[in-house]
């Protein structure tokens, strides 16, 4: 290469060095900064109410209730067992 070619691409290379520059580790400036005279438990309070009556949110998208069951654990257990030897549910590969 010509020396005059080697000299641009060394200016062009301290050209770019010099616009790199460090800055804090930590990115300070850029964290956000909150001054609120509420109490913490009075958010969440109000938060835990919308959640509850948010009627945006469809019916079939939420967490269905608790059913309290009148059958025990073990009937149905036993009925599960029965099922799964008679063929009523798949098993295996072809579940």
């Amino acid at each position: 290469m010509k020396s005059s070619a080697l000299i641009a691409i060394a200016s062009l290379a301290v050209l770019a060095s010099v616009g790199a520059r460090a800055d804090e580790a930590d990115a300070s400036q850029y964290a956000l900064k909150f001054d609120s005279s509420r109490a913490r438990a009075e958010v969440m309070a109000e938060a835990r109410t919308e959640a509850h009556a948010d009627k945006s949110v469809p019916a079939s998208a939420k967490v269905a209730p608790r059913v309290n069951s009148v059958v025990e654990r073990t009937a149905v257990r036993a009925e599960a067992v029965q099922a799964l030897r008679s063929g009523l549910i798949p098993r295996g590969e072809a579940a």
